[in-house]
């Protein structure tokens, strides 16, 4: 430290932090991180996965309804996240997102849980032996959606804000890594305990209890959250990549008649931090965006606009040009995850879920299949598969090969289930069930189980992509989940409208076509992905954009 100032350092991101700043952060904040983590989690995973189940058995809603509101649900969940990140970077910064988030959840669930405590929110129950229920009300229905909305917002709102601020206590990469790596174990492991634990609870002791149990241990994240506020580093913010994204579009089209130049100095090659190295002409590829780098006096570099951008901007904005093929790809790989999670569901219901005389599989429980077989199958590709591979081709996996490999285990999942429903509904013909709405379909619940280990492999999609552009992918992945789900929700109504596959009662509709139909999308989205994988061309983003329009090598 000198005597005109004092010492600086910088975080992960390069931005300069004063020594006083510099005490701040570190392994002391990942306690109270991970405890508003686990808090959060457990909730969401508590009152998310039982969701269905509750909507059928006290409100009343049919099946297929309740699972179409759930995907709905999950997607804006998804698709959020992008508008936390926006205001998080931009304006109010991490910190604030997290603690605003947790309130609005917290409210969510607590309306939830009167809902399910106060007689008037709740409609009458069924009478014995009817096969019809009362309807619930204008304003009971209100009140639980309103409540599943504000739940949803806080959770979008939550987790991923969560990995930023942590993520900005560290100032090296392999400290991030470790990070990041505890991170995921916090949020597995929670979201199977409340899968389990609280789901247990609200189906065998009571829903109202299970459901105020999760305002508990949310409020109780809280809590540990803002006790750590003094020893967290606030960085301020700096500015989203959405927002870079959008600077790009606008700087193009306004500029989109100036002349490109051959030199490099006529490009922006400066941003508001260190200057951009290595100073160079944009890549040749997809030229237009490249207008948006272009200076047409030297005043431009000067002002702080829409008008220009740097040519970094430019290439992170190609980048996501060149990988928007296979990302859509990813869309329609990703709709059996919401189909297989939600009907599973409606399966488990209809067949035998004891485990004992003593001991039954909650129908919200099915998920933990797929958060702990994709950790344990992930582990034995990466220790066992993929060195097989190497071994017998002498090269190891191009990260497409891994992503190509998802789709397959995807479409076989599909297939799966198809034929194991056809087992289940003929069990259902067999012993009579279809005449008896209710009874129980003498078939045991682990059945249901490959479907939802193979296809919970589509984690393989978004864990490979090739690493110049893991960060972009990795921005976008929610998205691309947020509208798988509303993509799976608008097949679905399609295929309620135009067949009978699935009446509100499965055992008389076709739920093996519905499992066949997607299989069979899936394997023409495979063929899809494979043309867009040998279309698509790696490229050398860290040697700089020289040879950026070189191929380096096809997966």
């Amino acid at each position: 430290m000198d005597g005109g100032g004092e010492e600086v350092f910088t975080d992960g991101e390069g931005q300069m932090l004063p020594y006083s700043a510099r005490k701040r952060g570190g392994w002391a904040t990942f306690p109270f991180i991970a405890g508003a983590l686990i808090g959060s989690s457990i909730a969401a995973s508590g009152w998310a996965n039982n969701l269905i189940v509750y909507m059928i058995e006290k409100f009343h809603v049919r099946s297929i309804d309740a699972t179409q509101t759930f995907n709905i649900v999950a997607a804006s969940t998804s698709l959020l996240p992008m508008v936390a990140a926006i205001l998080a970077d931009s304006f109010l910064g991490c910190f604030s997102i997290v603690w605003i988030s947790s309130l609005i959840s917290i409210l969510g669930i607590i309306l939830i849980a009167l809902t399910a405590m106060l007689d008037p929110l709740l409609p009458q129950p069924c009478q014995h032996g009817s096969t019809s229920c009362p309807t619930p009300s204008k304003v009971q229905f209100c009140i639980l959606y309103s409540g599943i909305a504000l739940a949803a917002v806080g959770v979008a709102g939550t987790r991923f804000t969560i990995a930023a601020i942590g993520a900005n206590q560290f100032d090296n990469s392999k400290d991030q890594r470790v990070f990041f790596n505890w991170f995921a174990i916090s949020l597995y492991t929670s979201m199977v305990l409340g899968a389990t634990v609280i789901v247990y609870i609200e189906e065998n002791v009571s829903w109202v209890f299970g459901y105020w149990l999760c305002v508990a241990v949310n409020v109780i994240g809280l809590v540990v959250f803002l006790s750590g506020k003094r020893y967290y580093r606030h960085i301020k913010p700096q500015g989203s990549p959405f927002l870079s994204l959008a600077h790009v579009v606008v700087a193009t089209i306004v500029k989109r008649k100036v002349p490109l130049s051959s030199r490099a100095e006529d490009y922006y090659h400066k941003e508001d931090g260190p200057k951009e190295k290595p100073v160079s002409l944009p890549s040749k590829s997809f030229r237009f965006p490249n207008h948006a780098a272009a200076m047409e006096t030297e005043e431009d570099s000067k002002v702080n606009s829409w008008r220009l951008c740097s040519v970094q901007q430019v290439e992170d904005f190609k980048n996501l040009l060149r990988i928007f093929p296979l990302l859509s790809s990813g869309v329609l790989m990703c709709t059996t995850l919401p189909v297989i999670s939600t009907l599973t569901i409606l399966q488990t219901l209809t067949v035998d879920c004891h485990l004992g005389p003593d001991m039954k599989v909650p129908a919200g429980s099915m998920i933990v299949f797929i958060l702990t077989s994709t950790a344990i199958n992930l582990t034995l590709i990466d220790r066992f598969l993929f060195p097989l591979w190497k071994k017998i081709t002498l090269r190891s996996p191009m990260p497409l090969h891994r992503i190509g490999l998802g789709h397959l285990f995807n479409m076989t999942g599909m297939a799966v289930a198809s034929l194991v429903e056809s087992r289940r509904l003929k069990l259902a013909q067999t012993h009579s069930v279809l005449d008896h709405p209710g009874s129980v379909v003498p078939m045991f619940v682990l059945w249901l189980v490959p479907q939802l280990v193979l296809v919970g492999l589509v984690t393989l999609y978004y864990q490979e992509f090739p690493q110049p552009l893991r960060s972009t992918a990795a921005a976008m992945i929610s998205v691309v989940v947020g509208f798988a789900y509303y993509l799976s929700t608008t097949v679905i109504d399609l295929v309620r409208r135009v067949t009978k596959w699935l009446p509100d009662d499965i055992n008389n509709g076709r739920l093996g076509n519905v499992y066949l139909m997607f299989a069979m999308m899936q394997m023409l989205n495979f063929f899809y992905f494979l043309f867009c994988a040998k279309c698509y061309k790696y490229h050398s983003v860290e040697g700089g954009n020289k040879n950026s329009d070189d191929e380096s090598s096809k997966s």
